[in-house]
């Protein structure tokens, strides 16, 4: 398979790449949570309101992730600490972002 393909656009010429290399792909260990049973969604309390609420979960963005998400009730930020085990369950917490 050829892993160039070229196309004319406007008189130029692109050469299309593919992500990876077709004759070097695993599965398991390119998308190792691709197999469809990686939680896409948790639960957190708001470190400042208190409220319980759902929050989306990415498993593509590998096993463990922080970032800063806004409370969806009292708009305050908290750091997002999710981590996947192998059997892809997420543990999910949040913190004041102030901490």
């Amino acid at each position: 398979m050829d892993r160039y393909n070229r196309r004319r656009a406007g008189g130029y010429v692109f050469d299309m790449r593919f992500a990876f290399d077709p004759d070097d792909f695993d599965l398991d260990r390119d998308f190792p949570l691709g197999d469809g049973t990686a939680d896409v969604e948790g639960e957190v309390v708001c470190p400042y309101c208190g409220e319980a609420m759902a929050v989306g979960l990415d498993p593509g963005s590998g096993p463990r992730q922080d970032y800063v998400e806004d409370c969806q009730v009292c708009c305050q930020p908290w750091r997002v600490h999710v981590e996947y085990d192998a059997d892809g369950h997420a543990t999910v917490t949040a913190t004041a972002a102030d901490d």
